[in-house]
């Protein structure tokens, strides 16, 4: 058994219209979900197969740092297929800081984002202060050298070429891309210039706080 905490504007995410979405993760990763919807921690117990329960605590937190429960499932589709989170604000100094980052990151028109996502063909959500990738292992780790290139400052153009280097590569050696109607992306006002291009799940909503 584990407990995961999530953000409290996700709860409605993670149980859906009538507790549909709870359900559906419930029976896929064959896991019972107690969810507090007051302090937004969730306990997550393996009650069938012991390899799909272990990724019943990511496919929670996927969903809480933004994913669409969809995306979050695709978790369930292969071994290798993994999550992962980069900390924005333990890579900034400030809030103004954390602001500007995320708008490099986000790009114009919510255009660097969706590069990442594309050439690597992992899914990416920039929620909070989270940057979350779902996808292969090299895939991730494409999404995550980017992102820490942004971070220290590289000009976009060096990022995009080291992203399209990538997907060159990962193409070479046949790596399978997914594709999904996307998360419940938060930008935020404080956000620069980038929206959330890719799907029509993705929106706009309060900043949330972590």
């Amino acid at each position: 058994m584990q407990h995961v905490t999530i953000p409290q504007d996700r709860i409605g995410a993670l149980i859906g219209e009538g507790g549909e979405t709870m359900r559906e993760i419930e029976s896929r990763a064959e896991v019972r979900l107690d969810i507090d919807s007051e302090t937004g921690s969730v306990r997550v117990e393996t009650v069938g197969d012991p390899v799909k329960g272990l990724k019943g605590p990511d496919i929670v937190k996927a969903v809480g740092r933004g994913f669409s429960p969809e995306a979050a499932l695709s978790l369930l589709e292969g071994d290798m297929r993994m999550f992962d989170l980069v900390d924005l604000k333990s890579a900034t100094r400030n809030e103004n800081d954390l602001r500007r980052q995320k708008g490099r990151l986000i790009g114009e028109d919510g255009r660097t984002r969706q590069l990442m996502a594309d050439l690597t063909g992992a899914e990416v959500v920039i929620y909070g202060t989270t940057l979350g990738v779902i996808g292969e292992p090299e895939q991730v780790d494409a999404v995550r050298s980017a992102a820490e290139m942004i971070l220290d400052g590289a000009p976009h153009g060096a990022v995009y070429s080291f992203l399209e280097r990538k997907h060159n590569e990962m193409e070479s050696t046949g790596i399978e891309y997914h594709e999904f109607p996307g998360g419940e992306e938060s930008t935020g006002s404080d956000a620069g210039a980038g929206t959330a291009p890719s799907g029509p799940d993705r929106s706009n909503g309060p900043e949330p706080s972590g």
